[in-house]
C-alpha cells in the first residue's frame, strides 16, 4: 500500500485498505488517520454529510457547544461506537445523536446523549458534527484506552420480565444463537452459516434461543425440526432483542449487530469469526 500511495498519493483505495490492515494489527494511531479515507473511496459509497458546520476531530473546544454525532455504516457499528457519547459529553458539549429508527428504543437514555434524533428527521441547531466512527480518531484511541470496559447499554426491565414469562421456567443454561446476518452485507458469505452446519455442534445439555428475527429459506425446515426456540415477529425491535439477550447465559453469534448488542449489555458473548476477520476484532485474540 505504501508503494501504491507513493506513486499516487490521492489513491483512496490504497489508503483505505492500509487503514484496515493497521487497525487489524492494533496500530490505531496511524490506522484511524487512514480510516478517514473511507469518505473518498468511491467503491464504498460513503459520503460525508454536507453540513455547513465543521467536522470535529478533537481539536476545538466543545465547552458550551452543541455537537451532532451521526450514524454511519451498519446498525452494529452504531451500537459499538455510541459508547463514545459520554466522552464527548465530558468535553462540556450538548450532545445530539442521529441514529436509525430501529435503534431509537434501544438507545433511549444512553449516557452522554442529550437528544436522540431519528435518521432523516429534522435536526436541531448544532455547532459541530462528527461521524461515530471518526470519534476514535478524535480521542486518539489506543488499545489501552478503548472506552467502556463496563456495560454501556441497558435493557428495559419491563421487557425483560415479559420475555422471562414468555420463555417459561428455566431448567438448563440458555444459549442465544445468531448464525446469519443480513444478505445485503457485502461480505455476508464470509460470516453467515447455514443452520444445518451448526446444529450438530449443539449439545443437549443446554436450551437454545434464536436471537435473529429473519430466517433464510434454506434454514426454515432445519429450525422447525430443531429444539431452538424462535420468536420471529415477536422481536419487534432491538429493545426486545436486548431484553432476550439479558436472559441468556451466553450468546453465540456470527459477526453481526446482535454480537455488538450482547457485548454492550455486558453479557458473555462468543463471536464466530472467519479466518481473516473484520478489522475490529483484531488478530490472535480471545
Amino acid at each position: 500500500y505504501d508503494k501504491a500511495i507513493s506513486l499516487k498519493p490521492d489513491y483512496a483505495g490504497a489508503h483505505w485498505n492500509k487503514s484496515l490492515e493497521l487497525l487489524a494489527l492494533g496500530q490505531f494511531k496511524e490506522g484511524w488517520k487512514s480510516y478517514e479515507w473511507r469518505w473518498k473511496h468511491e467503491d464504498l459509497g460513503s459520503k460525508l454529510p454536507n453540513f455547513s458546520q465543521p467536522q470535529w476531530l478533537g481539536v476545538e473546544s466543545l465547552q458550551g457547544q452543541t455537537i451532532l454525532l451521526h450514524s454511519e455504516q451498519g446498525l452494529g457499528d452504531t451500537i459499538q461506537f455510541c459508547r463514545y457519547a459520554k466522552l464527548v459529553k465530558a468535553q462540556g458539549a450538548r450532545v445530539v445523536m442521529e441514529i436509525p429508527a430501529a435503534l431509537v428504543p434501544l438507545l433511549q437514555g444512553l449516557e452522554g446523549v442529550d437528544e436522540l434524533v431519528q435518521s432523516r428527521q429534522a435536526l436541531p441547531a448544532f455547532d459541530y458534527h462528527c461521524p461515530l466512527l471518526s470519534l476514535p480518531l478524535a480521542f486518539k484511541t489506543e488499545l489501552s484506552t478503548i472506552p467502556s470496559p463496563e456495560p454501556y447499554l441497558r435493557s428495559d426491565k419491563a421487557k425483560v420480565n415479559q420475555w422471562r414469562i414468555k420463555l417459561g421456567p428455566k431448567s438448563k443454561p440458555r444459549v442465544g444463537l445468531v448464525w446469519s446476518g443480513s444478505t445485503q452485507h457485502k461480505k455476508d458469505h464470509n460470516r453467515s452459516l447455514r443452520l444445518d452446519e451448526l446444529i450438530h455442534y449443539l449439545p443437549n445439555s443446554f436450551d437454545y434461543v434464536c436471537l435473529q428475527k429473519e430466517i433464510r429459506a434454506v434454514d426454515q425446515e432445519t429450525l422447525k425440526q430443531s429444539r431452538i426456540q424462535y420468536f420471529g415477529d415477536e422481536l419487534k425491535d432491538f429493545a426486545d432483542t436486548a431484553a432476550l439477550c439479558e436472559l441468556m447465559d451466553v450468546v453465540i453469534s456470527v459477526d453481526t449487530s446482535v454480537a455488538h448488542l450482547s457485548g454492550a449489555l455486558g453479557r458473555p458473548t462468543w463471536v464466530l469469526l472467519p479466518y481473516v476477520p473484520d478489522w475490529r476484532w483484531l488478530l490472535d485474540r480471545e
